[in-house]
């Protein structure tokens, strides 16, 4: 099957390409929901909120400094989007990157969150040459945690009180990843 989405980098089972027009449904879906948006920045996700974030997206392009760009993760033999895979390049130091990633509730614990992190770990280092990859994660969030230590991050800190979410404040984990650490 062909797509017309430009393409990043494929795993056995998954694509990590562009978001296009006709995944607002499906992003909708994931992300209005209670159990995934639980340990995320948002809440009451709405469908105006998905069409706008898939626009935006639509347009950017990875690796800008300064920038989010958001790959859709999509199943490779159907092209279905069950998730998505945050890229920020930092504006200070580009050559260092910061992660983020959800999958929808329902594709959950079948190892498509550590099969796409590792897809875009290749991607980071092998396609991009960056020298380091970090991610934060709320500290309750114990699937994320187990996640990115599955995949090879190291914990480099526990922030307290590091962001607001939700009305609270909120301590964090920050991971990282050298290049010279990795290993396909």
């Amino acid at each position: 099957m062909e797509y017309n989405e430009p393409s990043y980098i494929q795993s056995n089972r998954l694509t990590l390409r562009h978001f296009s027009k006709r995944d607002v449904e499906s992003f909708y879906a994931y992300r209005s929901t209670p159990e995934v948006a639980k340990f995320q920045s948002w809440e009451n996700y709405q469908y105006s909120d998905a069409e706008q974030f898939v626009e935006k997206q639509v347009q950017n392009k990875p690796n800008q400094p300064g920038t989010w760009f958001q790959f859709a993760v999509a199943l490779t033999d159907t092209n279905q989007l069950i998730g998505d895979c945050a890229l920020h390049t930092l504006l200070d130091e580009p050559r260092i990157v910061e992660i983020g990633f959800t999958i929808a509730s329902e594709h959950q614990g079948k190892g498509y969150g550590s099969e796409a992190v590792r897809a875009l770990l290749t991607y980071v280092f092998k396609t991009l040459g960056k020298h380091k990859i970090i991610a934060f994660t709320d500290v309750r969030n114990d699937h994320s945690i187990a996640l990115l230590e599955r995949v090879g991050f190291r914990r480099e800190g526990h922030l307290l009180q590091n962001y607001m979410s939700k009305g609270k404040w909120i301590d964090e984990y920050q991971y990282s990843l050298l290049h010279s650490e990795w290993s396909l």
